[in-house]
């Protein structure tokens, strides 16, 4: 099965004022963070979508060497960032399977990824979802059986109503700390006091 990871990094971090995408944390930027733990992944492609300002995003990784696609109707929300990245690598990559990856998501390691892709090979299921705060979410693995609905999701809406739709087969991953979000000042203060 072949396996591509899709990174969203296509915001404008309007909440916090500045891009998260570039801001520094214990030696690496966000964007750079995510880039490595896909590539660390037993995934055999990535992509990095850019949106907002992507000349000053493209600053914070080796844009040369890593492959990304710009959607230019970011504002339109999540739904036009995650088809971009999906007809991205099904146009150059032909996964059985894509990975949903935010940017901001600091708790995100390879290990996480690889434990994703290896639940939906031994659960069967078509989705499995990270579990966290009494819901699902992202990071999340997808069958290429739910790309056309996720290819046919509108606006600001998000993977979540995939899954949810789906939930006879969706298998549920424990992962706490993916509700650790970044969109104040104050949530990168507490997570100042975090390991990684």
């Amino acid at each position: 099965m072949k396996t591509g990871v899709i990174i969203l990094a296509a915001g404008s971090s309007s909440r916090l004022g500045r891009p998260k995408q570039l801001i520094e944390f214990q030696g690496k930027n966000f964007i750079q963070k995510a880039i490595k733990e896909a590539k660390k992944s037993k995934a055999d492609s990535f992509v990095v979508v850019l949106g907002w300002n992507p000349d000053l995003i493209k600053t914070g990784f080796d844009s040369d060497k890593i492959p990304y696609v710009i959607n230019e109707n970011w504002e339109e929300g999540m739904a036009s960032s995650m088809q971009a990245g999906l007809r991205f690598l099904m146009e150059k990559e032909h996964p059985d399977q894509v990975i949903l990856m935010l940017v901001d998501q600091p708790f995100v390691d390879a290990d996480l990824l690889n434990r994703l892709i290896l639940e939906k090979d031994k659960s069967g299921k078509g989705i499995v979802a990270s579990s966290y705060s009494e819901t699902f979410g992202v990071p999340a693995i997808f069958d290429r059986a739910y790309f056309e609905e996720m290819l046919s999701l509108k606006g600001s809406e998000r993977a979540k109503k995939v899954i949810m739709k789906n939930r006879a087969d969706v298998f549920a991953l424990d992962f706490p700390l993916g509700a650790v979000d970044l969109d104040t000042e104050g949530d990168l203060e507490r997570l100042k006091n975090w390991e990684i």
